[in-house]
């Protein structure tokens, strides 16, 4: 079996990249974190760190270990955590990391629920797009990540339920009145935000017969509308970061075929922990 501390030790190096940063961080000696290592390799038959230069890096075996040791130990301090907070909802805490559109419109008022019913309920927030999102809490570091996704049919990541939230829709966003008819646009110039809504925009586009021109990209909702207010090109926007900010200089109509699914995502099956239930009907009810 292999020894948690070790395990520790090893996140920590593949973590700050060197033996004497994980020595500080983790409050060791520098000998310690060697000795921890070296019984690591032991236990596990495979070497896990080589020299590069004066300093050290991971093999492909200690990389590995090292990514999977990160979400074992997430889930162990998690579940400490829980069993700390063994009184119910009247301590403990909720993490939760949602993307930007969604902390910006309902994921307030969810908190402002959860404050009202369990006022001594800590609610951590992060705020990451969705691969982030779902990293984090494989590796225990959230309980709840809010995500979207384009294609409703995608499998779910292995141990993740997917609990619907949502449906929202897409609109082209535009300094004249537009019907939504992206054809239209073929030849103009396009502002695109995250990897994922970029992908869906070229997606989109192809079934229309064209290729968009991007000539900007920026998570910015308020930079992107008011580039667009300008004149300066078009956008897709989904309604949720419309209803958080909407630039009064644009017009907007919803593109068919341009839905993303809003899901808040859990690790394992229920039931889950009180606090974690506390967030999901939260979530539910600030719709």
């Amino acid at each position: 079996m292999l020894d948690v501390v070790r395990l520790r030790v090893l996140v920590a190096v593949a973590r700050k990249g060197s033996l004497t940063a994980a020595a500080k961080e983790l409050h060791y000696s520098q000998p310690s974190v060697s000795h921890h290592l070296a019984r690591l390799e032991a236990e596990t038959g495979a070497r896990l760190i080589q020299r590069a230069g004066r300093g050290i890096r991971l093999t492909e075996a200690g990389r590995l270990l090292a990514e999977r040791a990160a979400e074992i130990i997430g889930r162990l301090d998690d579940t400490a955590e829980e069993l700390a907070a063994h009184v119910g909802l009247r301590t403990g805490r909720a993490r939760l990391a949602a993307f930007p559109s969604a902390l910006g419109t309902f994921v307030p008022k969810a908190a402002t629920l959860l404050a009202g019913r369990h006022p001594d309920l800590r609610l951590h927030l992060t705020e990451t797009e969705p691969p982030e999102a779902l990293r984090l809490l494989r590796a225990g570091r959230v309980d709840v990540a809010v995500v979207f996704r384009y294609d409703d049919t995608a499998p779910e990541d292995n141990g993740i339920t997917m609990i619907h939230l949502l449906d929202d829709p897409g609109y082209l966003v535009s300094s004249a009145p537009t019907d939504g008819e992206l054809t239209q646009h073929a030849d103009s110039s396009w502002m695109v935000g995250c990897d994922r809504c970029r992908s869906h925009l070229l997606d989109i586009c192809e079934k229309a017969g064209f290729a968009p021109q991007i000539t900007f990209a920026s998570d910015d909702i308020v930079a992107v509308q008011a580039l667009v207010a300008a004149g300066l090109g078009l956008t897709m926007l989904p309604g949720l970061a419309l209803r958080a900010y909407r630039h009064p200089g644009v017009e907007v109509a919803e593109i068919a075929g341009s839905t993303r699914h809003v899901y808040a995502a859990v690790y394992g099956d229920p039931p889950h922990p009180p606090a974690t239930e506390a967030l999901l009907k939260a979530l539910h009810e600030s719709l």
